[in-house]
């Protein structure tokens, strides 16, 4: 499968994950001769997945799909446009506004955008040489670019100029007594987030008006913001997905898979969650979002620099609290990460077949059962 998005075609990722694997032959993956441009892996490499490891994978790898589709709409405004994650030239306003939150945004935006491509392409690869149907995702690319100067003229999968954000992550991971597992529920840090649908990129040139590289106004501010939130809200979904699909893995192979990328997605939300709190507090005039002073408050429950995560219950409360990642809960964890997606209005005007496909496939997850 060759994916649609031209910048990404023929590229090598940072981390090269396909093509170094490839070119060094056995001593990498155990692979032997090349068939379609995959190796074909002995037994020890391929291992033996079973149904319920191939959904798992195919959900992953629609997953990831996505993820690099929303990340590429962000490198391609405020990240860095290079031979690793072409498309786009970026815009400098935007860029700027984000640099508010972090001088290193744009290569941060840009590596993330380089990993979430490689687990795809990874995953897809994967399931190609175990005999697998790699998903395509190409057919749902039906929705408009932002207009702003930066952005390709391309269609996307996802829709991040209508956003309706959950930033209840944040006291999720301070608490110290409560587990989403257990039913727990946790109040947002920027409550207008969920009551508006906002822009996380500049949508035409009329959200740059009155802003510069080297100054923002509070419109652009809050964009800007307003991605620093969902990029730490989109990671952390992924912190979870992994571990909780992990638990109904059978083959060693995939499980290896699984335990291998998954980190990576908690590596990118630390990253966000401590950029998020640097958010400067203010009022966008066009539509009265606001955001509070987190980096500035003293409350344990939303200081901006309490970022690790706060020991906590787990699986019985009369055990000691301990750190971890919340949720894990493996029932319906697939179904659940695609429905935060779909609250999140990532996918507005989409169509009713691109989420049935979607469905599909988590449900499909969801059914998995782990061998013994």
């Amino acid at each position: 499968m060759a994916p649609t998005v031209q910048q990404r075609v023929g590229m090598t990722t940072r981390r090269s994950f396909l093509g170094k694997s490839i070119a060094l032959g056995a001593g990498v993956v155990g692979a032997g001769l090349l068939v379609d441009g995959l190796p074909v892996l002995t037994a020890e490499a391929s291992g033996s997945p079973t149904e319920g490891d191939i959904a798992i994978l195919r959900f992953l790898a629609a997953a990831e799909i996505i993820e690099s589709d929303l990340w590429q709409q962000y490198n391609e405004l405020g990240g860095i446009q290079d031979s690793e994650v072409p498309g786009g030239t970026g815009n400098a306003a935007y860029t700027n506004a984000l640099q508010q939150l972090d001088g290193d945004m744009p290569q941060y935006v840009h590596d993330n955008t380089d990993d979430e491509f490689s687990h795809w392409f990874f995953i897809n690869a994967y399931l190609k040489s175990v005999g697998a149907e790699p998903v395509n995702l190409d057919p749902f690319r039906r929705l408009p670019s932002s207009t702003a100067p930066g952005a390709q003229q391309i269609k996307r999968l996802t829709n991040l100029m209508e956003l309706v954000i959950d930033t209840s992550w944040w006291e999720k991971y301070r608490s110290d007594s409560k587990n989403p597992d257990f039913g727990d529920t946790f109040a947002p840090a920027v409550p207008g987030l969920l009551k508006g649908k906002f822009p996380a990129i500049p949508r035409h040139k009329e959200d740059l008006e009155g802003s510069t590289a080297t100054t923002a106004t509070n419109h652009l501010q809050a964009i800007a913001n307003t991605a620093g939130f969902h990029f730490a809200f989109i990671e952390q979904g992924g912190t979870s997905l992994y571990p909780s699909l992990a638990q109904r893995v059978t083959d060693p192979v995939v499980l290896r898979i699984l335990l291998s990328i998954g980190p990576t997605e908690a590596m990118h939300f630390q990253t966000w969650h401590d950029k998020a709190g640097n958010a400067p507090a203010i009022t966008d005039p066009t539509n009265g979002l606001t955001f509070p002073n987190l980096a500035g408050s003293t409350d344990p429950l939303l200081e901006g620099n309490l970022i690790m995560p706060e020991p906590t219950i787990f699986l019985n409360p009369a055990f000691p609290h301990v750190s971890i990642v919340r949720p894990t809960n493996t029932q319906m964890a697939a179904t659940s990460a695609l429905q935060a997606l779909v609250n999140d209005n990532l996918f507005a005007g989409q169509s009713n077949d691109f989420l049935e496909f979607l469905s599909s496939l988590a449900t499909a997850a969801d059914n998995a059962r782990r061998g013994v």
